[in-house]
């Protein structure tokens, strides 16, 4: 995306952007699979939030599992401004994350395999970067619906910063807490790299497996 050019700390509630009471146009249907992309969802959909650095390419990991997934798409969480833009989202000003909500069907996509993805798509223990794309919207993190989903983060994350350790990786940055809000990104940020194939993506993994949710679609 573009790179951060502030010190990339998370600012003080009070210092945030902010923001505005309405949210902000976006898309209707999911570019490549024309589902609803804000609902509703079938009976039996969970969902959950990601942030793995720039949302462009990351979205595009879970759209392409092979089954499970109802629909992705990408916005902010995890800051303060309500209703942000891109643009004011960059300043690292509003506190949010970059992030991916990915709906699917659990009896066919088990949560530990949209996981088990999530943590073999980037580096979780960089911080408040990916690569060189530096700043607060760029953080690991993992935001959850439920104590159930909590919990199977926090027993994933263990189970790959074990795997990463032993392979010489510093400890996991990854945060994980309940998801507070979503708030949808613009409407050309959706499904981006599908409507734009060679648009940029700075995703890069550690190259370690995860060894959980192994032997399912991932």
């Amino acid at each position: 995306m573009f790179p951060f050019r502030k010190r990339p700390e998370m600012p003080a509630p009070a210092d945030a952007l902010p923001g505005r009471p309405t949210p902000i146009p976006t898309a209707e249907t999911h570019f490549v699979n024309g589902n609803p992309l804000k609902g509703p969802y079938p009976p039996g959909t969970e969902t959950i939030v990601l942030g793995l650095g720039c949302f462009w390419g990351a979205e595009r990991r879970f759209w392409q599992l092979p089954e499970g997934v109802f629909v992705t798409a990408v916005g902010y969480a995890g800051g303060y401004t309500p209703n942000p833009t891109y643009e004011e989202v960059c300043t690292g000003q509003t506190g949010h994350n970059e992030v991916v909500l990915v709906a699917f069907d659990p009896a066919i996509l088990p949560l530990e395999a949209v996981l088990r993805t999530f943590f073999e798509s980037h580096d979780p223990t960089q911080g408040m970067r990916q690569g060189n794309d530096v700043g607060t919207q760029y953080r690991s993190g993992i935001y959850t619906v439920g104590p159930d989903q909590e919990a199977t983060a926090r027993a994933v994350r263990a189970a790959y910063a074990e795997a990463l350790r032993a392979r010489g990786f510093p400890d996991v940055t990854t945060e994980i807490g309940p998801l507070e809000q979503f708030y949808f990104a613009e409407a050309y940020h959706q499904q981006y790299l599908a409507k734009n194939p060679a648009g940029y993506c700075g995703l890069g993994g550690t190259g370690v497996s995860c060894p959980v949710g192994t032997g399912v679609a991932a």
